[in-house]
């Protein structure tokens, strides 16, 4: 069974997390929430953000309003952000699990939704252009910690599109 397409760009998505994640528990502890020069103070506000963004949308796709998803994120921010990477991780799982099971369970990713966002007004959506924005926005600061990374003088690892294509392939082929 061919899955639907904006399935299978979240599911690139928690590849491309779990990636940067398990990259991340391979570096000395320390490095997940020292301070750095950028457009983040460290890399556990960038996960974080990814993690807020994302449950969120998933919220908003849910029926709720985006000042009730707004409101939830900035009420866990701080306690996420304070986290270690492994149990960043394990709420990581625990969100996909959700987000999966919310798209498979939905018959028409085609169906509009409002957002009424507080800093830009109305916006008449569907539910596939959220997940794809949840899609690109997690790239956008992956792209981010990859360069934090850096500057701390470790390498990343590669997550794009294509690698995920290839390796999902492979997969299917064992």
């Amino acid at each position: 069974m061919k899955k639907n397409p904006i399935q299978d760009m979240y599911d690139y998505n928690v590849w491309a997390n779990k990636e940067i994640i398990n990259r991340l528990k391979e570096l000395p502890k320390d490095i997940y929430h020292q301070d750095i020069q950028s457009g983040y103070s460290s890399i556990s506000q960038v996960l974080t953000h990814i993690y807020l963004v994302e449950q969120s949308w998933f919220d908003i796709i849910a029926g709720q309003t985006m000042n009730e998803a707004l409101v939830l994120a900035g009420q866990l921010q701080k306690q996420i952000e304070s986290k270690e990477i492994v149990e960043m991780e394990t709420l990581y799982d625990d969100l996909s699990l959700k987000n999966k099971s919310l798209l498979v369970n939905q018959e028409n990713t085609d169906q509009v939704i409002v957002v009424n966002n507080p800093y830009a007004g109305l916006l008449e959506t569907s539910i596939s252009e959220s997940v794809l924005h949840v899609v690109t926005h997690g790239n956008y600061h992956r792209g981010n910690i990859a360069t934090m990374l850096r500057q701390l003088g470790y390498s990343s690892v590669m997550q794009d599109y294509g690698l995920y294509l290839y390796k999902r392939e492979n997969a299917r082929a064992k």
